[in-house]
């Protein structure tokens, strides 16, 4: 079964049977709870962006030049990657569409955030933010992004396994809107994020956990901690 793997702020590792290895978000460099930096990522077939905030795109680009992975995310940020950044292993999608990449399907999901693009000069690369929703060896994950609570999210009502919701407030749902949201997912387990990277996004993802209750199982991770599907 896959292994999701919990790296501080919104970054995880996806890890498929096969051993194919996906990053999200990998905010890892100026990152005070981040468990690796990017020179630990030795191996990485996918980089996927919810969006372009410097705390998202993070290192990813260089991540993607010194291991080869593809690229995936809105069609700007993947114009951004190819045009500016030089990679030309990247993959388009957008809000609502999906592809059956060789590790399995992976979708794009509405956000309610920002739009701008780390390093964008010209300000031509900005995009929509987005979530993921990615379906691999018979599991489906939701990674919400930075987002706040969205009807949309009674669309994936049942679909979802695992969902990686935030909990921050600020800039993001806080704890309430995040169980909110976990009452219109239902997904079978919660993992919180984006929550006590910086002072402006404190809380307690175990008094989330309580609110949440029997609703679903939450798994706190500390960075560096995995999850089992």
């Amino acid at each position: 079964m896959p292994k999701l793997t919990f790296h501080g702020h919104s970054c995880f590792t996806l890890v498929a049977d096969d051993g194919t290895v996906v990053l999200i978000d990998p905010f890892l460099s100026g990152n005070p709870l981040a468990d690796i930096g990017p020179d630990a990522v030795g191996k990485c077939e996918y980089v996927l962006f919810t969006h372009g905030h410097g705390d998202h795109i993070g290192d990813g680009f260089e991540i993607a030049k010194n291991t080869g992975a593809q690229v995936i995310s809105t069609f700007e940020i993947v114009a951004f990657a190819q045009q500016v950044i030089g990679i030309e292993n990247a993959h388009p999608l957008h809000i609502g569409g999906g592809y059956n990449f060789p590790v399995g399907y992976i979708k794009m999901t509405p956000a309610l955030h920002g739009g701008a693009v780390e390093g964008d000069e010209s300000g031509c690369y900005t995009t929509v933010p987005g979530g993921f929703l990615i379906t691999l060896d018979n599991c489906t994950v939701y990674h919400a992004g930075d987002t706040a609570l969205i009807a949309d999210m009674e669309l994936l009502k049942g679909k979802v396994d695992v969902a990686c919701l935030p909990i921050g407030d600020n800039f993001t749902m806080g704890p309430e809107d995040a169980v909110r949201a976990v009452e219109m997912i239902e997904p079978k387990t919660v993992i919180p994020m984006h929550y006590n990277t910086f002072d402006v996004i404190k809380q307690d993802p175990n008094e989330f956990a309580r609110m949440v209750g029997s609703r679903a199982r939450v798994a706190v991770l500390e960075p560096g901690q995995s999850y089992d599907f």
